[in-house]
């Protein structure tokens, strides 16, 4: 059996807020949005990619306040440095707090949303870092500048290769 990750709900407080942050800031766009039958509370569903109707669902039934206590964290990846970089700009026009750390395999930042949920954007590097890492990396280098800084603090981690060689073992192990 191969499972594939499609989507997540998130119980929200203020749907509102949230649907304006994930749709304005973050680029999703609205699928669909009702009551959900017998419970007499809606649901509103949110989706970037056409092949699936929702990748995100927002219920709003939080009645607590405060940060999450259930969820580290939800992580969206984008394309390449240039798109994350565009991310994080527009994350600070809003005026949203970011956390920049790389593991090694990836460039991320950490941020929260309107409602304290955990997320991390990411895109990926040309390595694979064996896990846990985290470095403070600087969102305004330029991709060269940044690959060069990221191979020299991992290359001398166990397991640091390229993420090629890495996923084609995985692959041969898996059968």
């Amino acid at each position: 059996m191969a499972l594939t990750w499609s989507h997540a709900v998130l119980n929200v407080k203020d749907a509102e807020r949230m649907l304006d942050f994930y749709t304005r800031v973050l680029g999703f766009r609205l699928t669909d949005r009702g009551e959900i039958p017998g419970r007499g509370s809606e649901i509103i569903f949110l989706s970037q990619d056409p092949g699936e109707h929702h990748q995100l669902a927002l219920a709003p039934v939080r009645q607590d306040d405060g940060p999450s206590n259930s969820l580290a964290h939800l992580a969206f990846r984008v394309g390449d440095l240039a798109e994350l970089q565009g991310v994080i700009r527009a994350l600070e026009t809003e005026g949203v707090a970011i956390r920049p750390i790389t593991h090694g395999n990836t460039w991320s930042v950490y941020i929260q949303d309107p409602e304290q949920n955990g997320l991390e954007i990411f895109c990926d590097t040309p390595w694979h870092v064996a896990q846990p890492q985290g470095k403070t990396w600087d969102v305004a280098a330029d991709e060269e500048t940044l690959l060069a800084w990221t191979k020299a603090e991992f290359e001398a981690e166990p397991g640091f290769e390229p993420k090629h060689a890495y996923h084609s073992r995985m692959a041969e192990q898996a059968g």
